[in-house]
This record gives C-alpha cells, structure tokens and sequence, in this order.
C-alpha cells in the first residue's frame, strides 16, 4: 500500500490532523515541540460519493471504501540535514513514503508556541524544502562519484545516471526540489526513481487555520500566501483544513459531525478533500465492483491494465484473466440499474491492454 506521510515544522498541527485523519488518539498532539518522536501509522478511507448510488442499484447494505495509509512523521527544524533535532529520524522517516502532505501554520494563537517564534508560512514551506534539498544534495554527491567510477569501465547505464545526477546536482543547488527539474524525459522519470530522492517525492500543503477561518470560508492572507507559493515554486496543490475543528469533529457519529458542520454553516472542515487530493497525488484511483454482497472500491494505480486491476482482487484473476466487462459509473447511474445499462450498449468487454479509468465499474472473466 502506498503511503503518505504528513510533515512539518513543530506545533504546526500534523498530529492533531493525523489524529483528525484516522478518527482516533494515537497521536499525542501536545503544546511543545516534538512529542511526536516515533511515527504513528493509520489507515484512512477515501470519501467517495459514489458508492452510495451504486449501493442503490446493487441493492445491498454493504459498502466497503478504499483505504491509504497515513504516516504522522516527527516534527523537522532547520539544520534537520546535519542531524539537528531529530534531523535523521525525521529524513528517514520520510524516506519511506510515496507522497508528502505538508502541514503549514496558517492561524495566530498566542497560546500555541511556534518553534520559529512566529507565524509565517512561506518560511516554514521553505525551511522544510531547504532541509530536503540540501540531504539530496549530498546523497547525489555520493552516488555521482560513485557512478563516475563505473562509468570509467564503460557501464551505460552509469553513464546515463551521471548525466542526470550531474543536472540534478546543479538543479539543487538553486535550492530547488528535484521535482521541479525541467525536460525530464519519461526514461530520465524512472531513472530518477532509483536515486532514492526526498524532494522528487510529489506534495501537497495542507492549510491549518483556525475555526474562525473555516467559517469564513478558509481564506485567509497566509493561505492565499501559500497557495502562490506553492504554486509558483513546487507546482503543488494546497487544500484548507481546520485540524482542531476535525479532530473534534472525529469523536462524533457521521450524522452528528454533519449536523455540527451544518450549523457552523460548512459543508466541511476541509480533511475529506485532503484524503481525496493526497489519493490522486499518490497516483491512484478507483474502480468498483457492485453485487448484492457488497459494494467495494479498489484502488489502483493510474495506467494500470485490465488484468493488473484484476490482480488488485486476486492473484488468480490477473492470471487467469479472459475479459473485463466494463460501464463508466455515469453510464450505470444514468441508466439506474445493470440491465438497462446493457440494454443501451453501455457495457464493454475489454482485454488484456485496455487502461482501467477512474469510476469504472468491472466483473472479470477469469479462467485457472
């Protein structure tokens, strides 16, 4: 399972929103800077409006959403490359996950210390992507010394990876993240997965504001600050959230969590859209399978066939696979039931090279 792990400066909110995230206490979210010292894990479903309508016409009282896993990283400060704090800890850590949800003070508290002494976002954005460069930097000075000498004995594929390594090195010493290297190629793409690099893995910022802000729409001046940044120098995505709020929000019943929001006068305090974002931002999608026992969303990865999406559910289906017949979900709804969605040409058989698309809904022919 791919994982996303949430980062940032101390007392910034990752544990409450960790807390939020995975409706549940493993976290302790304290006021003093890293009481979270070993990582906590949980596993979050993905909301997905979806399945409801699809739990209609398959007449079944049994829904079973995806899931990715969360990782609640130790708080970093700057130096964390050098071995400051708990500097190692904390790259290790990170290491380790397929995605970074950065979570960036965006709400003044004079009760809340910030390990910086102040509140300025951009900062903390920049402190976090320093510290990450700046450890790529001396892993791709190590491997490119390294490739050099096998590249002397005329191995090709050293010799591409000097190359890379060489544009990267002068790429991070702008201070850039390796993500935002341009005129990668698709082979240099993978190749640059095997240098193990902690600015190439894709981020999203997380926007924590305060309950006030929320309410007013979550759009303050240090979000909109943010949402620039982000935009402008690591082509990231940002979403608003309110940790504290949803942390509250995690002790109530669904129907009662709706109702409180209601009566704030929100649809959400922003953590629904979060997991959605991050699961895109992992690379992965849904398609659904829907009879009278149940309802489930599988998850796969964006370009996946047919018989690897069949795998998802079972080994023996990706190796026995015959066909895949498929509806898109709005065809299906559209319809209102399976055998009208047939009766209009809706459902497809596909083969072995067909790409599975997010929404799809699936029954697989296999034979072993």
């Amino acid at each position: 399972m791919l994982k996303a792990g949430i980062v940032g400066l101390p007392n910034v909110g990752k544990s409450t929103l960790f807390n939020a995230l995975t409706r549940s206490r493993k976290a302790e979210a304290a006021n003093y800077p890293f009481c979270t010292i070993e990582p906590n894990v949980g596993i979050v479903e993905v909301p997905d409006e979806r399945l409801e309508p699809l739990r209609q016409i398959a007449k079944t009282n049994v829904i079973v959403p995806a899931v990715i896993e969360f990782v609640d990283i130790a708080g970093l400060v700057a130096g964390a490359s050098k071995g400051e704090g708990l500097g190692n800890k904390f790259l290790a850590n990170i290491r380790e996950v397929d995605a970074i949800v950065q979570v960036v003070r965006c709400f003044d508290d004079d009760d809340i210390l910030h390990s910086m002494g102040g509140v300025d976002p951009i900062r903390d954005i920049e402190i976090i992507s320093t510290e990450l460069v700046l450890s790529d930097m001396q892993s791709c000075e190590k491997q490119l010394e390294s490739n050099r000498r096998k590249a002397k004995g005329q191995d090709k594929e050293a010799v591409k990876n000097v190359e890379l390594l060489e544009r990267l090195i002068k790429h991070l010493d702008t201070g850039k993240p390796a993500s935002t290297l341009d005129g990668l190629t698709p082979e240099d793409t993978e190749r640059m997965k095997s240098f193990f690099l902690l600015s190439s893995k894709p981020v999203i910022y997380a926007c924590n504001v305060s309950e006030e802000d929320i309410v007013a729409g979550g759009r303050n001046d240090y979000v909109k600050k943010v949402a620039e940044f982000a935009k402008s120098e690591h082509s990231a995505e940002t979403c608003v959230i309110c940790a504290r709020l949803e942390e509250e929000l995690s002790s109530l019943s669904p129907e009662e969590a709706a109702e409180y929001l209601n009566e704030l006068g929100v649809k959400d305090s922003g953590v629904s859209e979060l997991i959605r974002k991050t699961y895109d931002l992992l690379g992965l999608a849904s398609y659904f399978t829907a009879g009278e026992q149940e309802v489930r969303a599988w998850t796969f990865v964006k370009g996946m066939t047919a018989p690897q999406c069949a795998g998802v559910i079972h080994t023996d289906f990706e190796r026995g696979f015959i066909k895949a017949e498929v509806v898109s979900y709005d065809d299906l709804v559209a319809a209102g039931c399976v055998a009208k969605a047939r009766e209009a040409g809706k459902y497809r058989l596909e083969g072995k090279e067909y790409q599975f698309r997010d929404g799809d809904v699936a029954l697989f022919r296999f034979n072993v």
